[in-house]
């Protein structure tokens, strides 16, 4: 997949930083985040271009990813205030009490393009997946809310696993009831997150296939 985005260099005293940003915004795309249970909605565009934006970050060891979601069209359907989104390595450190500052120093930015490799996504997924679960600890996503923003820190194969399910989302939404009349569906659900001691419900985040009106333009496959 080929990718659109914005690149950043902003400084945090002697330390340089690279952020990239889509460089146009995923429109009908929302996220709330895990309290335990979070929603991601997202249409076919927002899905795919999602997957793509993890299938980057899993390989982009030194880069911060930004989402901005909160900008998007409001959504009809959910609870909880809407959050935007960042995917860093755990090796980064970047602290999220940090991230406020760094984000108000963004500026401009520079247009960037880059591929993804699906292929090498689709390896590294099926690793993880081929493990024993929560075999190694660097395989799930630690998150955390802060200033709005849901951070993810992980590894390459956890972004590389979360990546090959959104494009899984993608191509299967449209394919799900009641989509067509503009309800949300019920694709799948990210619970490979860090879950806090104590029991209760695990953490995870649904995701729905949402399409935007009209929704004459959402044709399930086979019709």
């Amino acid at each position: 997949m080929q990718l659109r985005l914005r690149r950043f260099r902003p400084r945090t005293g002697p330390r340089e930083h690279r952020v990239v940003q889509p460089r146009h915004p995923l429109r009908h795309t929302s996220l709330r985040a895990p309290e335990p249970i979070g929603l991601l909605l997202g249409d076919h565009d927002g899905l795919n271009r999602l997957a793509g934006l993890f299938s980057f970050a899993a390989y982009a060891r030194r880069t911060i990813v930004h989402v901005p979601l909160r900008s998007g069209v409001p959504p009809d359907e959910g609870l909880g205030d809407l959050v935007d989104l960042v995917l860093v390595h755990h090796s980064h450190g970047l602290r999220p009490s940090a991230w406020p500052r760094l984000r108000r120093s963004l500026g401009p930015g520079a247009p960037l393009t880059v591929r993804t490799d699906e292929a090498r996504t689709d390896r590294d997924a099926a690793a993880l997946r081929g493990r024993p679960r929560w075999a190694d600890r660097r395989d799930e996503l630690r998150h955390v809310t802060h200033a709005r923003t849901l951070f993810l820190h992980g590894g390459r194969d956890a972004f590389a696993e979360t990546a090959v399910s959104l494009a899984y989302a993608a191509g299967r939404g449209p394919r799900e009831k009641g989509v067509v009349e503009g309800r949300a569906a019920f694709v799948l659900s990210l619970d490979h997150l860090v879950q806090g001691p104590g029991g209760g419900h695990p953490y995870e985040i649904m995701v729905c296939f949402k399409p935007y009106p009209p929704y004459a333009h959402v044709k399930r496959p086979g019709r």
